[in-house]
């Protein structure tokens, strides 16, 4: 959600990042893939241009950690909403979710309102196609 306000550099790093999140607990599932790819078309051209980058953890990290809070709460947002996604969430995917929180300096409550919000979106994509079906 809004990954189209992030710079052309700020979007590829984020799906650098996204990929080290999701890919964490093993091979990348179907599910998985879907979420990627809608992530992309979201974010737009540039980031359809995305080629993926060898770059560790916590280089990704330390980029996004010099960002404003802003941008960091919208790429852990993201982050968290991709690792809520799919109906694992691992033990790997928590201690990268956990690092990358304690970089970008995200406190608990705040991490616990970006959850809340995470929640509330699906609620409102699923009374949409309720309202839609009916």
């Amino acid at each position: 959600m809004l990954l189209n306000l992030l710079t052309k550099e700020e979007k590829h790093r984020f799906m650098d990042l996204l990929l080290k999140v999701i890919s964490v607990d093993g091979p990348t599932s179907e599910t998985e893939k879907k979420i990627i790819d809608r992530l992309k078309y979201e974010m737009g051209e540039d980031a359809l241009r995305y080629r993926s980058s060898p770059t560790q953890l916590e280089k990704l990290i330390e980029f996004f950690s010099t960002k404003p809070q802003t941008t960091k709460n919208l790429v852990f947002y993201n982050l968290l909403s991709a690792s809520l996604s799919d109906e694992f969430y691992s033990v790997e995917e928590h201690i990268v979710i956990a690092q990358i929180q304690e970089g970008f300096n995200i406190s608990q409550k705040k991490k616990n309102e970006l959850i809340k919000a995470v929640y509330l979106e699906r609620d409102i994509k699923e009374k949409v196609k309720r309202v839609i079906s009916e």
